[in-house]
């Protein structure tokens, strides 16, 4: 078995040779291993001229543990950064490991990468706790379209999103939002959630039911307090509960499209974010009892999230930056 580590029952093996005088070629023979295999590991281990399997072994054991990675994270401010992020702001541990360097700039010690973590986080009794707070941590995962079926949309006067302009691909403007919305259980509530494609802000508010006039309305209260540079095109998915769809439109003076039937991928910006909400609101939990004020919450925790695609900046951050950049732009 060459390329692999000796086994105790080789080492036995060598130690019973090798006392009867048989040289590296021959034990390698016997063994199917390399004479150079043989070679370090009698060198290795052997006190003097004798070799003792026992011995061997256990310092072999000795060097493999010696060897392995520590996950345990002994730094404790990055101890008490990674639990506070992953475990009271929901952050994930490639968020971390990214954001480490915008926070802590000049302070080697406060790096780690995201696979370090999740080791720790596995590896660490006294880190476990934080595997409820991973994101897709579900024991198993559905099978992709399980449990739908294919039915053409039912919204009056849709417009699709081939006729969207070119710009919102791009993300380079503000003032493009994708909609959607989460059920609670048993449908016992709704959130109607709205996320900004440049700065993936999140707007979101809940509805007793999925009435299109509440949902409506729901999206119009959200909306009406940004400046009308700021809500342009709306993109929403194939959902009855859109089908006043002309009521915003009116009401905010905003371009609204429709995605295709059964590609969220065209919206996937609204729902990574859904995905977040889920984090705090997991699929079967009851919306009855939920208060705005507790969505207003989640939704501020999202915003105040580090994103990848953001240069590991937060919605919160780069909404900021872009209406700082207007007022200037307003002023000059």
């Amino acid at each position: 078995m060459p390329g692999s580590h000796l086994t105790s029952s080789e080492r036995g093996q060598i130690e019973a040779l090798h006392a009867h005088g048989l040289g590296l070629n021959a034990i390698a023979r016997q063994l199917n291993r390399w004479p150079s295999t043989i070679g370090r590991e009698l060198a290795r281990n052997s006190q003097g001229k004798r070799y003792e399997s026992a011995l061997a072994d256990k310092r072999y054991r000795q060097r493999r543990q010696a060897c392995r990675p520590r996950y345990r994270l002994d730094y404790a401010p990055l101890r008490a950064y990674v639990k506070d992020k992953i475990g009271h702001q929901g952050w994930t541990p490639e968020l971390v490991s990214r954001r480490l360097r915008l926070d802590f700039p000049d302070d080697p010690r406060m790096r780690v990468s995201h696979e370090t973590l999740y080791c720790a986080i596995y590896g660490d009794p006294s880190l476990r706790y934080l595997i409820a707070m991973l994101p897709q941590a579900r024991p198993k995962r559905r099978r992709r379209g399980q449990g739908k079926h294919r039915r053409g949309p039912r919204i009056p006067n849709r417009v699709g999103i081939e006729r969207r302009p070119i710009q919102v691909e791009q993300r380079k403007e503000l003032g493009h939002w994708e909609g959607d919305t989460i059920v609670g259980n048993n449908q016992d509530g709704f959130l109607v959630t709205l996320v900004e494609r440049s700065s993936r802000l999140l707007l979101a508010v809940k509805t007793e039911t999925k009435n299109a006039a509440e949902v409506a309305q729901a999206a119009v209260d959200a909306l009406l307090d940004m400046p009308v540079s700021w809500v342009k095109t709306i993109t929403f998915d194939n959902g009855s509960e859109f089908a006043k769809h002309e009521d915003i439109a009116k009401v905010l003076g905003v371009d609204i499209y429709f995605a295709d039937p059964y590609a969220s991928y065209q919206r996937g910006t609204n729902e990574h974010v859904n995905g977040l909400i889920r984090r705090y609101l997991p699929k079967r939990s009851s919306f009855k009892s939920l208060s705005q004020r507790s969505v207003n919450t989640i939704t501020e925790l999202i915003n105040n999230m580090p994103r990848i695609c953001l240069g590991d900046r937060t919605p919160n951050e780069i909404f900021q930056l872009q209406r700082k950049n207007l007022l200037v732009a307003l002023r000059s």
